[in-house]
């Protein structure tokens, strides 16, 4: 009986302990759950946050490749700005100028012409081995390579990565236009390009060296050596322009005339380059050293001479200096006259046929010096094949960007310049 109930109670003890395990198996199963549970909402934290970096990395590659894209399709705008900058204010700064910009080394080198040794001077960019040339040929004025505006201009180029020759031309220098000129110009380009050992040059050529140029380039010596060319201000007819100085006149090409204020400087340098036909030959020397002064902007110097002069002498001195240009109007236009052929000789009027450069056509549209209806009669001599571009803007006087332009213009402006600087590469 006591052996019965002690089983009895045995089995009830197992049961009650079975019973109480399998009460208990519930929470340890929640327990379970909750602790799979915890790391997968972390893993799909991580993989969304993964996913939201991800997502910011490819916007951001996708940002800085259109930028590079963009940058890239605007490198020459970029570098025809700092061009311009330059130019204006060589002393510029700021992150595209620094980025753009080199170093620049000046030398004096000597040309060997077949009318002797040509001064000139190289313009180089540090850390290019092999930069493009370009040379740079002024127009009329006394200080010819030292001229502070070409040599802005210059040194804006090398800084820009073009190696730039500056050869002195002592005609213009003496502001005469003459034959020699020419050759001067096509050898300069010939010593670049076999100096540089690289593609041909590209020659820019200010006011009245614009004419030369054209010539230069339909000489099959000098145009294998010439890239392009860019015409700043230049000349189509000689005689044109010599007509417009006397008449303040300017002729387009349909033939008509319109009316545009010359500047007196140019009837001056007219006079100074036919001084013998101005003034009698006793007045010559005194003529010619009066005359330099004033264009040299010594009026004082100029006047001391006067007293030297014959009477007829210093009533043609006293016009001249005075701006009376309309009462030496008729002996202009007589010396226009009868200097006719060799006006002719020195246009590229007429014997653009020859070139095979492309061409580029910059004129300030109130150009006082230089009309910028010459540049419309350029525009219809070069052979279309070879004009590449043609602007006449307000945003450039003679040989001068304006600062005041309005942002349009200097646009068209960097649009132009950047043109250049892609036939250049």
């Amino acid at each position: 009986m006591q052996a019965l109930l002690g089983a009895r109670l045995n089995i009830r003890y197992a049961r009650l302990t079975r019973t109480s395990v399998v009460c208990h198996w519930p929470p340890i199963l929640m327990a379970l759950h909750a602790t799979r549970s915890a790391p997968e909402a972390t893993t799909k934290a991580v993989r969304e946050g993964s996913s939201l970096r991800v997502r910011f990395m490819s916007i951001g590659l996708l940002f800085c490749l259109l930028l590079c894209v963009t940058i890239y399709s605007l490198r020459y705008e970029l570098r025809s700005y700092t061009f311009l900058t330059q130019f204006l204010n060589p002393s510029a700064s700021g992150p595209l100028v620094r980025l753009i910009s080199h170093v620049v080394e000046a030398q004096e080198v000597s040309l060997p012409t077949p009318q002797g040794n040509v001064r000139a001077r190289l313009y180089t960019p540090r850390g290019i081995a092999h930069p493009q040339g370009m040379v740079l040929v002024h127009g009329i004025h006394h200080l010819g390579i030292d001229e502070p505006r070409l040599m802005n201009f210059a040194q804006a180029g090398a800084s820009n990565g073009f190696a730039v020759l500056t050869p002195e031309l002592a005609a213009l220098a003496d502001y005469h236009v003459d034959n020699a000129s020419i050759s001067t110009i096509g050898e300069s380009a010939v010593w670049l390009h076999e100096r540089l050992g690289t593609a041909p040059v590209t020659v820019v050529a200010v006011s009245f060296a614009g004419g030369l140029s054209l010539l230069a380039a339909c000489d099959p010596r000098y145009a294998p050596h010439m890239r392009s060319l860019v015409l700043m201000g230049a000349y189509d007819s000689l005689a044109r322009v010599m007509h417009f100085l006397a008449t303040s006149q300017a002729e387009l090409p349909d033939g008509h005339l319109e009316p545009y204020t010359a500047h007196d400087y140019g009837a001056a340098v007219f006079v100074y380059a036919q001084l013998p036909q101005f003034f009698a030959s006793s007045d010559l020397p005194v003529a010619h050293d009066a005359l330099r002064d004033w264009l040299w902007e010594r009026p004082e110097d100029a006047r001391a001479l006067f007293s030297k002069l014959s009477t007829a002498g210093r009533t043609t001195m006293e016009l001249l200096l005075a701006r009376q240009i309309e009462k030496l109007r008729p002996k202009l236009l007589e010396v226009i006259e009868a200097d006719a052929p060799g006006f002719a000789a020195l246009s590229p009027e007429g014997k653009l046929a020859a070139l095979h450069v492309p061409v580029f056509v910059l004129h300030g549209a109130t150009d006082d010096i230089i009309p910028s209806t010459e540049s419309l009669w350029l525009e219809r001599d070069i052979p279309k094949q070879y004009l590449r571009d043609a602007l006449i803007t307000p945003a450039f006087s003679h040989v001068d960007p304006d600062k005041h332009a309005i942002w349009k213009d200097q646009l068209r402006l960097v649009e132009f310049l950047a043109g250049v600087l892609r036939a250049a590469n």
